[in-house]
């Protein structure tokens, strides 16, 4: 069975998600924003291996603790989209246009698209899909019944289009397209605030209209 634990005091607001397989104690971070040391307190409490490091976007929001915990944790493979290493590789600039403390450009061990085989937790697959419009190269991740969303879909919203990379009609067309046609009762987990469900985005956010 998945296990979900999120940390969602990361910079900007930004959450982190550890998410494992209670069996083969296989797990993954979805982007690593911050909490490193509860994380890794986290991970060796339960005896969790560390396999992945699954980034959504290269928005330095979602990767501003990624080079910290690849440190701790250096056999995790640091996974993300090749269409976002550009963006990834701006990440002093985009620190500094936020005015936060520039980090380094993390180390990505692995490049992700929809056709990416073999990633796993435990018995568990991970599937990539590619939801490019809130970055070039946004990638969500679903695990079962449950879809981490990065900054592509919030609960009543949608990511912002005005950013490096932004695209308002790719972000609609990725949702409309391939989120949306998801099972209703997929869990989302979004990179900023509350979990929702795809049903839930369907019949309320505001962006759509019902489509229930």
């Amino acid at each position: 069975m998945i296990k979900i634990k999120s940390y969602p005091n990361g910079i900007f607001g930004a959450t982190t998600y550890l998410v494992y397989d209670d069996v083969s104690l296989d797990a993954a971070l979805v982007d690593c924003t911050s909490s490193t040391d509860e994380i890794e307190k986290e991970i060796k409490q339960n005896n969790l291996k560390l396999k992945y490091i699954l980034i959504t976007h290269g928005h330095f929001d979602h990767v501003y603790c990624l080079s910290k915990m690849k440190e701790k944790f250096p056999e995790a493979l640091v996974m993300m989209s090749k269409n976002d290493l550009p963006l990834l590789n701006q990440v002093e600039v985009q620190c500094n246009m936020a005015g936060v403390e520039e980090i380094k450009t993390p180390c990505i061990d692995g490049l992700l698209s929809e056709e990416s085989k073999n990633i796993t937790l435990g018995e568990n697959n991970i599937d990539i899909i590619e939801t490019n419009g809130h970055s070039k190269g946004g990638v969500c991740y679903l695990i079962g019944k449950y879809l981490f969303s990065g900054d592509t879909l919030f609960k009543d919203s949608i990511g912002r289009c005005d950013l490096f990379g932004g695209d308002f009609k790719e972000i609609e067309k990725s949702i409309k397209n391939k989120l949306f046609n998801l099972a209703d009762d997929v869990e989302v987990y979004p990179g900023h605030g509350d979990k929702t469900t795809i049903s839930y985005e369907k019949k309320y956010n505001s962006y759509f209209g019902s489509m229930i």
